[in-house]
């Protein structure tokens, strides 16, 4: 054997180490494009990856907006790397969806807040008591109609904003039930059940 067969072997079986190595990092380290709707990680916007409506955020208004206009207010405080907020980001797009035309559906993400016993009532942070997810409805004066954090029912979330903005349910939507509905593990829809 050669001392340049001996060398263009080692070469070879170098090479082919590294390309087996490379291609094991490849197969077994988990890619960051992989989105999980039941951990707490961050994936992106909750919106846009698990409601379909990237479109919430930023708010169209801010509150100080719809106080100013008396027009009745939904804030709803989440953060992007909750399993529950991912959960709840459907039930909430749902909502806005209903009554973009008669309330002002605010999605704040609370990286940004910080509780604050001084602020003003038109600063989300006067609401905001440091959960996720949490809704807060204020009626057209200000005053609050609601105040849960959780999973809330998208029924108690319309009875509310039903009655702070002077919309009547239909009796078929006031008597429903919905249920989260998975199609994928990167998206869900609510669907209503009979």
């Amino acid at each position: 054997m050669t001392q340049q067969h001996g060398r263009y072997r080692f070469r070879c079986h170098w090479l082919s180490l590294l390309a087996l190595v490379v291609a094991a990092m490849g197969l077994l380290l988990p890619s960051s494009a992989w989105a999980g709707r039941l951990d707490n990680a961050y994936d992106g916007n909750i919106f846009s990856l698990y409601a379909g409506d990237g479109a919430m955020v930023p708010p169209r208004n801010s509150l100080a907006d719809s106080l100013r206009r008396h027009h009745p207010a939904v804030l709803a405080f989440y953060l992007d790397d909750s399993s529950d907020c991912k959960r709840f980001a459907p039930t909430l797009s749902r909502l806005n969806g209903e009554f973009q035309a008669a309330a002002d559906v605010i999605a704040l993400s609370t990286d940004s807040l910080d509780p604050a016993e001084d602020a003003a009532p038109d600063n989300p942070s006067y609401y905001w008591r440091g959960l996720v997810p949490q809704v807060v409805i204020l009626d057209r004066n200000g005053h609050v109609a609601l105040d849960r954090t959780g999973q809330i029912p998208l029924e108690d979330l319309e009875q509310s904003l039903a009655g702070v903005s002077g919309l009547e349910l239909p009796a078929a939507m006031a008597q429903r039930q919905t249920r989260a509905m998975e199609v994928n593990e990167i998206n869900a829809e609510v669907v209503r059940a009979r």
